[in-house]
């Protein structure tokens, strides 16, 4: 599961990902402008890169549970995926849910990864396993091979 703040977002770099998920309402059932940027940003993703799969806006437990997701929304392209991706409005949802998730599920943290940067920076948490460094190592060796790739 990757948690990706939207604030930070390069588009490009989200092509890594299968199964994207925007968070904050239910398709367009939120007037607020957190929820209209979320539905721009899909927008935009799906024009500048068709391959991926994003959907949303669309809260969490819709996205992670695809019984309640086919019987609410089955227009939806994430029917039948599992969502593997999570991309939020702000840093503080994104860096709650992320801490949330890695604690209640003993799940295998990467990140927070930085996206948007000039330079192929990453940050560890305070307390980062071994794990999560070789994890961070790898993520930041493949962005500063990306911006290498970018520049030919």
């Amino acid at each position: 599961m990757v948690v990706i703040n939207l604030n930070l977002c390069d588009f490009n770099a989200l092509k890594a990902f299968k199964n994207n998920h925007f968070d904050l309402s239910n398709f367009g059932s939120s007037d607020f402008d957190e929820a209209k940027k979320i539905s721009k940003a899909v927008e935009v993703l799906h024009n500048k890169n068709p391959e991926l799969i994003v959907d949303g806006p669309i809260q969490s437990d819709f996205a992670l549970n695809r019984e309640m997701l086919k019987n609410r929304f089955p227009f939806s392209i994430l029917n039948g995926r599992k969502v593997n991706t999570l991309i939020f409005p702000n840093l503080d949802s994104a860096n709650i849910t992320y801490k949330i998730i890695k604690e209640l599920d003993r799940a295998v943290s990467v990140g927070p990864i930085l996206i948007g940067l000039n330079k192929p920076i990453h940050i560890l948490q305070l307390g980062a396993s071994v794990d999560e460094i070789v994890n961070m190592s790898a993520i930041a060796v493949i962005d500063a091979n990306q911006r290498k790739i970018k520049k030919k």
